[in-house]
């Protein structure tokens, strides 16, 4: 059976209307060695999608969440490489084809990753806001290091890497139902340089349907395992450490979560108190 140069995971869950978007943007890719991996996570409704060649349709018996779905189509992937998109977003038809063309160029520490640029849109279709990645060297800790202006974390929808190097890391951590990339960066970084390329590849969307990385409740209990799993990495980052904490607080607040936003913002303080008192103060500023 030929083998793909290129595997393309979507995992989905009870999206009928938007998933087509995601499947029709990762079916245009430039490249010619490629397929598409569907994985329907128990959906309400069987996942039925036309016929092509270079798709298939996994369907998992159990909902078990993003991680698992994600982890199904890694290990169903027959290709070399592996990237991803989100049932509700979709990628712009160069993003493999410039990752793997970057990846051929680079001199930095294989292996090497490749992450790049997001544009963010709102319900409305409108844009409002472009993210583009850093380049952070293999044995570096993703979302923990000091970045340059301009330059964002959230961009790891975008990541193009090789399969033999998820499986190695164990793939994505199944007990988090959010906070799932930032996790596996933390792992994947230490093992994988990660170049950051300035493109926008990928289109980020706002809708108002359900979104588990949404929910109140289960991204304060994720965040606060993520730092439990992942406590020396971030005590070795103090100001880093801070600033985690810190747009945590912001995003509390943003979903009504005010007692929370109050005391990790005084965690942050405990943590590294000049730079959450700068910050608070450009906040109180705008």
């Amino acid at each position: 059976m030929h083998n793909p140069l290129v595997s393309i995971i979507i995992p989905t869950y009870n999206r009928p209307d938007l998933l087509p978007r995601a499947v029709k943007s990762a079916l245009a890719q430039t490249v010619e060695d490629f397929e598409v991996i569907v994985v329907d996570d128990a959906s309400p409704q069987p996942v039925t999608l036309p016929e092509h060649p270079r798709l298939r349709i996994l369907r998992q018996t159990v909902n078990q969440g993003g991680a698992a779905a994600r982890n199904a189509g890694i290990k169903a992937a027959r290709g070399q490489w592996i990237t991803f998109v989100d049932d509700d977003d979709e990628m712009l038809p160069h993003l493999v084809a410039v990752s793997l063309a970057a990846v051929e160029k680079t001199d930095l520490p294989k292996p090497v990753g490749v992450i790049s640029g997001i544009e963010v849109f709102n319900a409305d279709g409108k844009i409002t806001g472009t993210r583009l990645p850093p380049t952070l060297v293999k044995g570096k800790h993703f979302c923990l290091e000091p970045i340059a202006p301009g330059q964002s974390f959230f961009t790891k929808q975008t990541l193009v890497v090789e399969r033999e190097i998820l499986l190695k890391i164990g793939g994505f951590d199944e007990s988090f139902s959010s906070r799932v990339h930032t996790e596996l960066f933390l792992r994947l970084n230490q093992v994988c340089s990660l170049l950051g390329l300035p493109i926008v590849t990928y289109r980020l969307f706002s809708h108002s349907g359900p979104r588990v990385s949404k929910n109140p409740s289960l991204r304060q209990k994720n965040f606060h395992r993520l730092i439990q799993k992942h406590e020396s990495l971030f005590k070795a980052h103090p100001k880093m450490f801070a600033r985690f904490v810190y747009e945590h607080a912001l995003n509390s607040y943003e979903v009504g979560q005010n007692l929370a936003a109050i005391s990790h913002v005084l965690w942050a303080m405990r943590i590294h108190p000049r730079s959450t008192l700068s910050r608070l103060a450009r906040q109180f500023h705008k």
